[in-house]
């Protein structure tokens, strides 16, 4: 194997900041919520091709995948590069979509959540094709779509439909300059309540859904409290996110009433149990109400379908996994300091690559959480170089530490 450069890497990464940062602001210009990421996948195709990748493809869901090397070792970065909308316009403080950058820092819709990473991948593959670091693995880069509709559910389709099994996949996430080696999982949960419509003048003769789901209502606030923690992931929680009604109109007494959940899941936590609780709520018992799970069934830009039950699974990669301990030895080497290893607050496409299917899951990614979904998004020039520097060194160290 070639023998690692650190201070080559890291000066190649400073080297290739400008070019990062106009791609990360050709992204952000583009706008691409889920479902609609046709054009911004087509950018970074192009920018992969740039470049020098071996190989680059759209695969039938819309996700792009740009691969180097040819070794049997396996390993796959992932960015989704769907981004949430920009919601109340009055709250920014410049256009999202055109950005902003300073010295320091890069600004947009996007910008840390999550397209940040692609910029620093593509370039981490260029610094790889330069310094020839490509023997013994082989490296896949892929872009995500529909990431924030349905977390997973593209490396669902990749694994299972295309044939793809990385021997561990590096997220790209925000995690505010550490490692990350787990989440908490999240289901959608859907309550229904049927009543019996009557004249509001005279709600005896009808059965009202809404009075049964309150009493509903207030056992879930209870149940919150009662859930589990872990000493690493924290908390169980869940909260009520939506509420439904059906009624014939103002004047009458309401014949349906639905909810929606979101449920965090710790270790221990699954989607059986998530549901039972709710099922065994006095209140749930008397309305004889229905739980379930939401499915997801939107099309993707290419117009696949791929449908998936709103489950979630957490997961924890172990502090003494090889992949962990690459990733801290990778780290050290480039920055001669230790990492801060933790766990991200949100939900990523781990739920699927390791919560669902058991593909070993590390966490780095430019950026702040603080930033995702959030006006004024922005993230750091310096974050890109130190990303860029990590992934083109973590497949060598990874190897080394194998061997």
């Amino acid at each position: 194997m070639t023998q690692l450069d650190y201070k080559k890497i890291t000066a190649l990464a400073e080297k290739y900041k400008p070019q990062m940062t106009a791609f990360l602001r050709d992204m952000i210009r583009i706008p691409s919520e889920s479902c609609q990421e046709k054009e911004v996948v087509l950018r970074i195709k192009e920018e992969m091709e740039t470049v020098g990748f071996d190989r680059v493809e759209i695969d039938p869901m819309g996700n792009v995948l740009g691969y180097i090397g040819s070794g049997k070792t396996v390993i796959a970065m992932d960015a989704h590069i769907d981004t949430v909308g920009v919601g109340n316009r009055d709250n920014w403080e410049f256009d999202p979509y055109e950005g902003y950058e300073d010295e320091e820092t890069i600004g947009g819709r996007g910008a840390s959540d999550q397209e940040g990473g692609m910029a620093s991948m593509v370039y981490a593959g260029k610094i790889i094709k330069d310094l020839g670091l490509e023997n013994g693995y082989t490296l896949v880069v892929v872009g995500t779509v529909q990431e924030e509709d349905c977390d997973g559910l593209c490396w669902q389709y990749i694994i299972k439909e295309s044939g793809l099994k990385p021997d561990f996949v590096v997220s790209t996430e925000p995690t505010d300059g550490g490692i990350y080696r787990g989440q908490r999982g999240r289901m959608e949960i859907k309550v229904e309540v049927k009543g019996i419509s009557a004249h509001g003048s005279a709600p005896e003769r009808g059965d009202n859904a809404i009075f049964k789901m309150g009493k509903i209502l207030g056992e879930l606030e209870q149940l919150h409290t009662r859930l589990t923690t872990d000493a690493f992931l924290g908390k169980g929680s869940l909260t009520v996110s939506e509420i439904f009604y059906t009624s014939p109109s103002r004047c009458a007494v309401a014949d349906g009433c639905t909810i929606s959940i979101d449920r965090r899941l710790t270790v221990g936590e699954d989607k059986e149990l998530a549901l039972q609780q709710i099922r065994d709520l006095p209140a749930a018992i008397d309305a004889n109400a229905e739980v379930s799970m939401y499915t997801y069934d939107k099309p993707s830009y290419t117009g696949l379908v791929y449908p998936t039950d709103c489950y979630f699974p957490s997961w924890v990669l172990p502090e003494n996994h090889p992949v962990t301990q690459a990733s801290a030895e990778t780290y050290r080497r480039l920055f001669d300091q230790p990492p801060h290893v933790d766990k991200w607050t949100f939900s990523t496409n781990g739920v699927s690559i390791m919560g669902l299917l058991g593909i070993p899951c590390i966490g780095f990614g430019p950026g702040k959480e603080a930033q995702a979904h959030a006006p004024n998004e922005k993230t750091w020039k310096a974050d890109l170089v130190r990303c860029a520097s990590f992934y083109a060194a973590l497949p060598a160290i990874y190897l080394e530490k194998m061997e």
